[in-house]
């Protein structure tokens, strides 16, 4: 919910590689699948696309150039940035911070909304 940057690099989510889903790590409610994730070079997290009605959006004016920031449509907690510089079939990329996301594996069940 800060809206800070944990250090690139750091999250083992970054090298997660199994079937599965990622969630918020406040409220739970799915976010991205494990098909969307990709290698972005970035030291986080990254994906081409959300699941549906799962973020939301708004400017970021933080630094000198206007950002998208993006946050659970659920709870608000902060995630990451999406930038319009990546791969196909979007042309977005999703940089998310680790420590906002859990991963559930395929087969696992989903953990219960927080409320």
């Amino acid at each position: 919910f800060e809206e800070a940057t944990e250090p690139s690099h750091s999250s083992p989510l970054n090298k997660e590689k199994r079937a599965g889903k990622f969630v918020c790590a406040a409220c739970f409610l799915p976010l991205f699948s494990a098909k969307q994730k990709y290698e972005s070079g970035t030291g986080w997290p990254s994906f081409w696309q959300a699941l549906p009605d799962a973020v939301a959006t708004r400017t970021d004016y933080k630094l000198i150039w206007p950002r998208t920031e993006y946050h659970c449509a659920r709870c608000g907690g902060h995630q990451g940035h999406r930038f319009d510089d990546d791969p196909k079939p979007t042309g977005l990329r999703y940089c998310n911070n680790g420590l906002a996301l859990e991963f559930v594996a395929e087969g696992t069940p989903l953990p219960a909304l927080r409320t």
